[in-house]
């Protein structure tokens, strides 16, 4: 069995960062060796020489967990930067139409591949995604992450109104279709299955019933969809169940809300629906970029989290707009900014990895740099770009570093990845 190690200046969290002064929150290694043998990490340490491994030097540079990113659409990669108002705008001139495009399987390959090189080309490794609601589209996501080995979670949209005709399903065949993608996906290689009604207003009552069916016969599974993005969203929500006591209440109703439940946007709550998350377990998903683009409102991440509601971050392809986890958290600094709740670089970090596997429920798995866990790694470069190395010349500290990297890092940032221990970026092609 072959032995690598990875050189280079190590950091992963432990648990999440009370301050910028809670060093036992994460553990730093200036000359720090990563070991991986068989795609895991077997050891975590200060560097020794080892004649028996394969010793890869990225000294000076920063060594990570990859990113994990909790909800986007890979099936709208092809209209990010779509001129809109709103999201009901945005989701009925631009979205509706792309996504009938997935029909066909030859486009699915081809976009799952071009989205999976841009994750990894932005550090990502783990990924949330809705696909269409054609099962091809699933075929195709989930045949490139086995094909990439990474770990990724999604499914089909189920969704049977309010859309064009051409892009529903119906409650019955949403069902049929995805309890027939569970068996053929999730758990084969790294790949884990989401039930995916996309949002209220696109399923019926008995659409609704179908997903609560699939939810009790897989609880091995995930539950995505959307909640609480934008007041006429909410509003049409509620006209169409008027006997949910909100828009929370619906997927309440339904029984679909859980730990293993996450919830896109979640940023018009009222106390109640705050309340039903915590005691639920559901996990509330910011998401900055798409938040700011369609206008649709501040995220209240203090007052969430002081109810005890559970937390993920994300980049919400396509009406987000960059694939970077750094751009993401750069946007979601300055969101929190105008809601008053200053958010410290080590946070922002933690939420991407350590935060992000707690949210999914695979801490010990991903998210940490930690032996048992995947070899899912990148190597972040803070000195990237001219305007990166003028001001790095003047940090001082990993804290400062840290916040120059997410403010002005992309995917340049990104100087290598690894997946399962074998590198990713830098066998792209075009790098």
């Amino acid at each position: 069995m072959s032995r690598t190690i990875l050189r280079g200046r190590v950091l992963s969290f432990i648990s999440e960062p009370q301050g910028l002064d809670d060093h036992a929150s994460y553990r730093y290694l200036e000359d720090g060796a990563v070991t991986i043998e068989d795609g895991k990490i077997v050891a975590v340490g200060d560097f020794v020489a080892d004649d028996n491994a394969e010793i890869i030097d990225h000294r000076p540079h920063l060594i990570l967990p990859g990113f994990i990113d909790m909800h986007l659409h890979y099936v709208q990669s092809q209209i990010i930067a779509s001129y809109a108002g709103s999201l009901l705008e945005w989701l009925n001139t631009y979205t509706f139409v792309e996504e009938q495009k997935f029909s066909q399987q030859g486009h699915a390959n081809a976009i799952a591949s071009s989205f999976y090189d841009e994750l990894i080309r932005n550090g990502t490794t783990t990924a949330v995604a809705y696909c269409s609601s054609h099962p091809r589209s699933v075929d195709a996501y989930f045949a490139e992450a086995e094909k990439r080995n990474m770990l990724m979670v999604g499914g089909k949209v189920m969704m049977d109104r309010n859309a064009p005709e051409a892009l529903c399903d119906t409650a019955q065949s949403s069902y049929d279709d995805t309890k027939e993608l569970i068996g053929r996906w999730h758990g084969r290689g790294r790949g884990l299955y989401a039930v995916s009604p996309r949002f209220a207003i696109t399923s019926t009552p008995a659409q609704m019933e179908a997903a609560q069916a699939l939810v009790a016969e897989h609880p091995e599974c995930y539950v995505q969809t959307h909640l609480s993005e934008n007041d006429a969203e909410i509003s049409f929500s509620m006209e169409l169940y008027p006997n949910s006591p909100d828009y929370t209440g619906i997927y309440e109703d339904y029984g679909i809300l859980g730990p293993k439940t996450l919830l896109g946007h979640s940023i018009h709550l009222n106390h109640r629906e705050t309340r039903v998350l915590a005691e639920t377990g559901s996990v509330a998903v910011f998401c900055p970029t798409s938040n700011l683009f369609l206008g649709s409102g501040l995220f209240d991440r203090g007052r969430l989290m002081q109810a005890g509601v559970r937390i993920g971050i994300a980049t919400d392809i396509g009406g987000g707009t960059n694939y970077g986890l750094l751009r993401t958290l750069d946007e979601g600094y300055k969101v929190l900014q105008l809601r008053g709740q200053r958010l410290t670089p080590f946070n922002s970090f933690y939420m991407a990895t350590l935060g992000n596997a707690r949210a999914l429920s695979l801490e010990g798995t991903i998210g940490a740099i930690a032996p048992g866990n995947a070899a899912d790694l990148i190597v972040i470069n803070a000195s990237a770009t001219p305007a990166m190395a003028l001001r790095m010349a003047t940090v001082t500290t990993l804290a400062e570093e840290l916040f120059l990297l997410q403010t002005l890092g992309d995917d340049r940032s990104i100087a290598e990845v690894y997946v399962a221990g074998a590198r990713a970026k830098s066998t792209l092609g075009g790098l």
